[in-house]
């Protein structure tokens, strides 16, 4: 049985009957990742591409820079209690050792419950951030039928229609990359963490397309890969507005085949006043 998908018995009730069946859920499962042997984060995620999750997490929390930065990644050993392999722990090495003693404490500096003060947290993103975002722009009609071209390579969104998808886009609007995952975060970062095992970083000639909202920790992981545009199919939170206008970052929510609204960085949208 795969995990990233689930079959699960429902009762379903349909014009006025009830009826036994089985339906197809998300998968979601801890993952643990240690750094040198030390627990660094656990997450719940949809497993499936966690070496690319880890290196964009590692990445966003300022840990590497790079794919030569980890000397290497594998699983645990461990069992669940139907003794196949779990595949729920994550062993990160890095390739400097004296790094890993700056690692604790920890001081993250962004999460979207981590209680830092947004001010400080936007100062902190905009000193990190080894890159200045892409010049990349796209037209309106481009930018509209992103999330429909996402919506199409969602492979799992469309057997269990609970879970997020991230994606690069060119300026031509061609979907790269489609990652899923039942948190929108892991989304995004296994799809950095895919550019930085590529050693693809900046990504100053792609977007970014998500199926979520665009929340602060979403335009921070964005703005720290160097992209232009961060396209989303829902609302921003202000503290993301705030972020994106400060580190230049074109951020476009809404986004439907009727239109779109620009939050910040207007100028990137051909035709669009400048902001």
């Amino acid at each position: 049985m795969s995990r990233v998908t689930v079959r699960t018995p429902i009762v379903r009730y349909r014009d006025g009957a009830f009826s036994s069946r089985p339906d197809t859920v998300a998968g979601e499962e801890p993952l643990e990742i240690r750094v040198d042997g030390q627990p660094f984060s656990t997450t719940m995620r949809t497993p499936g591409a966690d070496i690319e999750l880890a290196h964009g997490l590692l990445h966003a929390e300022g840990v590497i820079t790079g794919p030569a930065d980890v000397r290497a990644a594998r699983y645990c050993s461990g069992v669940g209690p139907d003794g196949l392999k779990t595949y729920n722990v994550l062993e990160v090495s890095l390739a400097d050792s004296a790094a890993t003693a700056q690692l604790w404490p920890r001081s993250l500096v962004t999460s979207s419950a981590c209680g830092v003060c947004g001010s400080e947290s936007i100062e902190a993103i905009t000193r990190s951030s080894r890159y200045v975002p892409g010049q990349l722009t796209m037209a309106p009609d481009t930018i509209r039928a992103l999330p429909e071209r996402l919506r199409a390579q969602q492979r799992t969104f469309r057997s269990t229609g609970g879970i997020h998808a991230c994606a690069l886009a060119t300026a031509d609007g061609l979907i790269e990359d489609v990652r899923e995952d039942v948190g929108r975060h892991n989304a995004m970062d296994k799809v950095i963490g895919a550019a930085l095992l590529a050693d693809r970083l900046p990504l100053a000639d792609r977007a970014l397309v998500t199926s979520s909202r665009a929340s602060f920790e979403l335009v921070q992981k964005a703005v720290l890969a160097g992209v232009g545009i961060l396209v989303a199919v829902s609302a921003p939170s202000s503290l993301a507005v705030q972020l994106a206008g400060q580190a230049g970052l074109t951020l476009i929510g809404f986004v439907s085949p009727a239109g779109f609204n620009i939050y910040t960085g207007g100028w990137r949208v051909h035709g669009a006043t400048q902001r």
